[in-house]
């Protein structure tokens, strides 16, 4: 199964890796930014966490000559506790990279994707209850619209809901095939024949929502400021605006420290972060033309500052 970490060159540089230093890679997958920062490492420990049973499978195999990782089948919302259990408090480098694994769009039966008629899932723990199935079918109308319209900054939101009510009432849509079916009687010509798969919005907004994407990773960027060593890195590689805007603003906010306007005052208070690049960061050129799933990505690196 073919998995192309994105931005991994800038991510290990990013991360600006001692040897002897402790890492964790928030998103395991399927393990290629785990395997290059364990290339980089001596005496030093990773801790690996993903709450995805078959990606610590596919990686663990992957990553099975290193005896220096600890995996961690958790959230990464429960990073803080998660490295506590393990007398962990303090870590040199933090890494996320968020969105959805590569093996997750293709294994079908995940229910991840709009090109694979499979049940509707959706699902990164699949011991969750929660399912893409039980949001289309038995949410309100207020609620779906929200999703839609938060998470999938979808234009056509109420046409779209006003279909899934529709069809709902008849018999459940039980498959991501039925539901691709339900969105495109909703839409008018014009916005079918634009560029662009006309459920890809739909899919991306009942994922986050499934998986309480956006939540989980502003609670667990806040605990992994709190757990970097001075002069520490957290990395964050994003896919799409609502995740890169997260990131944004607790970067800014860390970074930042806030003086009323017109206050005669000289701050003596360190902001716990500063940034290590004031601007995004994009893909090269040519990881561009190696792969298409880097077009999306932007990434981020704060550096935690001396007390």
């Amino acid at each position: 199964m073919k998995h192309d970490s994105v931005l991994l060159i800038e991510a290990i540089e990013g991360l600006n890796i001692k040897p002897d230093g402790i890492y964790v890679d928030c998103t395991l997958g399927g393990g290629g930014h785990a395997e290059a920062i364990l290339k980089q490492l001596t005496t030093g420990h990773l801790f690996a966490f993903d709450q995805d049973e078959f990606a610590h499978s596919f990686a663990s195999n992957r990553l099975k000559e290193y005896s220096n990782i600890t995996y961690i089948k958790a959230n990464f919302r429960q990073l803080a506790q998660e490295l506590a259990n393990r007398s962990i408090t303090q870590v040199d480098g933090i890494l996320y990279d968020l969105g959805v694994s590569s093996f997750q769009f293709d294994i079908p039966q995940r229910g991840f994707s709009y090109q694979h008629d499979s049940p509707l899932d959706m699902r990164m723990n699949q011991q969750a209850s929660l399912t893409a199935f039980e949001i289309v079918n038995h949410s309100s109308k207020e609620a779906l619209l929200e999703i839609l319209y938060r998470y999938g900054e979808e234009d056509q939101a109420k046409w779209i809901v006003n279909a899934i009510i529709k069809q709902r009432a008849i018999q459940p849509i039980h498959t991501t095939f039925e539901l691709v079916e339900v969105i495109k009687s909703a839409l008018p010509i014009k916005i079918l024949r634009q560029k662009g798969h006309p459920a890809k919005q739909t899919f991306q907004a009942l994922r986050i929502a499934v998986n309480d994407e956006l939540k989980a990773f502003e609670d667990s960027l806040l605990q992994a400021i709190t757990c970097l060593k001075q002069g520490g890195r957290v990395v964050v590689i994003t896919f799409h605006s609502l995740e890169d805007r997260i990131c944004k603003t607790v970067f800014r906010d860390q970074s930042t420290i806030f003086i009323p306007k017109g206050l005669a005052y000289i701050p003596t208070e360190v902001p716990p972060l500063k940034l290590v690049h004031s601007k995004v960061i994009y893909p090269s050129s040519e990881e561009l033309l190696l792969n298409n799933r880097a077009h999306s990505a932007k990434m981020r690196i704060a550096e935690k500052n001396s007390a």
